[in-house]
């Protein structure tokens, strides 16, 4: 399988924005064309580039709030990844997860919840450290594991929960 190319979550004039800011803009670049587009927290479908129509990375925030639609009625897998900005392994286990879901675009949807700000998930999942991380499948956690992990072993055990999930 060859890599995904590359994407960037950039501000509509081109200059690259911090993590939680880019999100919140949902614009995404193509890296298949370069075209600019914006990726809703919440669609029926999946997100594809307007111009090339391969699939985009999902990657989206939500919170006590937003999780239900963003995270629950998504169509494909979610990958939950429950944080707070002050935790190191959180912070060393985000570019990893964004790579995973840059590489599994059209597969997976990567939905950030601060637990700082979003206690009723975190209760709600029963988050006893972080980072703790989730796929869901209809709303149902498929598979869980807590703290951080290299990029290989975050994909296998992506893939593995997706190939149940699917069963």
């Amino acid at each position: 399988m060859e890599p995904a190319p590359s994407f960037t979550v950039a501000e509509p004039h081109g200059q690259r924005c911090g993590d939680n800011e880019a999100m919140a803009k949902g614009l995404v670049r193509c890296g298949h064309c370069g075209q600019m587009n914006r990726v809703p927290a919440a669609a029926a479908g999946t997100p594809r580039c307007g111009k090339c129509h391969k699939p985009l990375p999902w990657i989206t925030d939500a919170d006590d709030a937003t999780f239900g639609e963003v995270a629950e009625g998504a169509k494909i897998p979610v990958l939950v990844d429950l944080w707070a900005p002050w935790c190191g392994p959180c912070r060393m286990v985000s570019p990893a997860l964004e790579q995973l879901a840059g590489d599994l675009a059209g597969q997976v949807k990567l939905v950030k919840v601060n637990v700082d700000v979003s206690p009723q998930v975190s209760q709600r999942f029963d988050a006893q450290a972080i980072p703790t991380l989730l796929v869901l499948r209809d709303g149902r956690v498929v598979a869980r594991q807590t703290g951080a992990a290299p990029l290989a072993a975050l994909r296998a055990w992506v893939e593995n929960a997706l190939d149940g999930a699917a069963r």
